[in-house]
């Protein structure tokens, strides 16, 4: 059952991000990504209330709970940003590909911050992934410095790295709330950190881009899409997390790069070359040895 729930939640995450890139005709970049958190939080809000009132235990929530959800969800907004923007400068695929170096910061975070080293393992997948994203950034020519800081490459990265921020952020969430099944805890900590991030979003959009908050309701049907999706894949993970071993599901989840080539080839229409397939082929085998051996 895991098994075809990490998939379905997979597909679920590459179509929600196509929708976003998508979304550009149509909005900003901020705009773009508000919409994933103004109609996900009303859908995950009644997850909640469901499964409460169908009698699941509520947990208890420690303080520390709330500064942590609320670091994560704004690594989300900005890291979600950040890979809008590595979409328009390169293309859906690519931007995806250098934001699935994830997991390979994720395990630099990892030691930095809470002192646990990979195993050598770990560090042969890092070595591989850099390889493969330093191919694709130049696009399998000569290494130079104006090819490290393309657009696509800081965007991408930069994403990479705040939603492995994210990500620590919401495990140090869960974590904070006791009692109750595990998939209860996901769905509160989605359904707040969605609120928290309407809020905070919706007030810099206010500020800044007050057009685009409107914008974003006129565009109702397109933009609902991507919160829906964006709660349908964000359960669909912490249902699959629930059901079996964190590194089998994050494992197989990286058929989502199959996916988004896909969607880019057949919807997009954009087209690849030998040296992208190639550094996406080692980014993949790079983030997949981490996983499995780091």
């Amino acid at each position: 059952m895991w098994i075809l729930i990490t998939l379905v939640a997979a597909g679920f995450q590459t179509a929600r991000t196509a929708l976003q890139h998508r979304l550009r005709a149509l909005l900003s970049v901020s705009g773009a990504g508000f919409v994933r958190y103004v109609y996900g939080a009303p859908l995950a809000g009644l997850a909640v209330l469901a499964a409460w009132v169908s009698g699941v235990d509520w947990p208890g929530v420690a303080w520390r709970f709330w500064p942590t959800i609320a670091g994560g969800g704004l690594a989300q907004i900005v890291g979600t940003i950040c890979l809008i923007r590595a979409f328009d400068a390169r293309d859906f695929a690519v931007g995806t590909v250098f934001a699935k170096t994830e997991v390979v910061q994720v395990a630099l975070f990892s030691l930095v911050l809470l002192g646990e080293p990979l195993r050598w393992g770990g560090w042969l997948g890092a070595v591989v992934c850099m390889a493969g994203v330093t191919v694709l950034a130049t696009k399998g020519q000569r290494l130079t410095w104006a090819a490290v800081r393309q657009p696509a490459a800081l965007y991408g990265l930069a994403a990479g790295g705040l939603f492995g921020l994210a990500s620590i952020g919401i495990r140090g969430a869960t974590k904070a709330l006791a009692g109750g099944p595990i998939v209860m805890r996901a769905l509160v900590t989605l359904a707040v950190m969605n609120t928290m991030q309407t809020f905070i979003h919706g007030g810099y959009l206010l500020a800044r881009e007050p057009e685009q908050m409107r914008l974003g309701f006129v565009h109702w049907r397109s933009s609902s899409v991507v919160g829906v999706l964006s709660v349908c894949g964000s359960a669909g993970w912490a249902l699959a997390l629930a059901l079996e071993n964190a590194a089998k599901v994050r494992t197989l989840g990286q058929v989502e790069l199959l996916f988004t080539f896909a969607v880019s080839w057949w919807i997009l229409h954009d087209r690849h070359t030998k040296a992208e397939y190639l550094a996406s082929l080692l980014v993949a085998a790079g983030v997949l040895t981490v996983v499995l051996a780091g």
